[in-house]
């Protein structure tokens, strides 16, 4: 999973944030250290850090998930010229997880992210 996010921060066709979320989840039960670092990690720590302790996603994350949509299908609809049913059964997951991302709560901006400094990784 933590390949996978990796990759997805480099492609704008894959996503990051979920794949970062579930290799926090499973470094939790296996590896405290590992996601100690996760958690810590300077680019992406904030961002797991507000849906481990929040349930929340920053703006900026909704924002880039929302690009990354749109880039990714404008590279399908570019290079594949599709058909119409198929660029809108394409189409379709892509705008339900955008309405579920524009949806989901965002952390208050009152609310700064919290250190996990020196933490084991058990919560």
């Amino acid at each position: 999973m933590l390949l996978f996010g990796f990759v997805g921060a480099l492609l704008p066709v894959m996503p990051t944030t979920i794949f970062l979320i579930l290799a926090a989840g499973c470094f939790g039960r296996s590896s405290p250290r590992l996601e100690t670092w996760l958690l810590q990690h300077p680019q992406f720590g904030p961002v797991l850090r507000d849906w481990q302790d929040h349930g929340t996603m920053p703006r900026r994350a909704k924002a880039m998930a929302f690009a990354g949509m749109a880039v990714g299908y404008a590279l399908f609809w570019s290079f594949s010229a599709p058909a119409t049913w198929i660029a809108a059964v394409v189409a379709a997951p892509m705008i339900a997880c955008a309405f579920l991302i524009a949806r989901w709560p965002e952390r208050p901006t009152s609310a700064p992210p919290q250190s996990h400094e020196g933490e084991t990784g058990a919560s």
